[in-house]
Parts: C-alpha cells; sequence; structure tokens
C-alpha cells in the first residue's frame, strides 16, 4: 500500500515517469502507465500551457 501511495504521489506531483518506473524496478515505463496513469490527469495540458505561454509573450518578433 506504502509503495502505490508513494508512485501515485509522486506522479500527481508532475514527477517523470520514467523515473517512478525505475524507483519502482519496473521492467518499462509502458508497466508504471498501466498501473498509474490516472494519477496523472495534467499531463497532455502542461505541454500545452507551456507552448500557450511561450507563444503569448510580449514584445517578441514573429516567428517566420
Amino acid at each position: 500500500m506504502l509503495r502505490h501511495t508513494y508512485a501515485s504521489m509522486m506522479l500527481e506531483v508532475g514527477e517523470s515517469v520514467v523515473t517512478v518506473a525505475r524507483w519502482l524496478g519496473h521492467s518499462s515505463p509502458a508497466v508504471t502507465l498501466g498501473y498509474y496513469a490516472h494519477f496523472m490527469p495534467e499531463a497532455g495540458s502542461k505541454g500545452r500551457t507551456a507552448i500557450d505561454g511561450l507563444l503569448e509573450r510580449k514584445g517578441d518578433p514573429p516567428c517566420r
């Protein structure tokens, strides 16, 4: 139970699934994702938010 809780909490705060897989001794990050993907609700939005922030910076010349 403690192992599952720890892994879940680490993924919820944004730790890399590769790192968590290594800590847990899983054969690959795919195994970790199979068990814990539901603890990563913002995984898709973090990248999108970062790109939006870069594209919306004021004063930067437009990209060509």
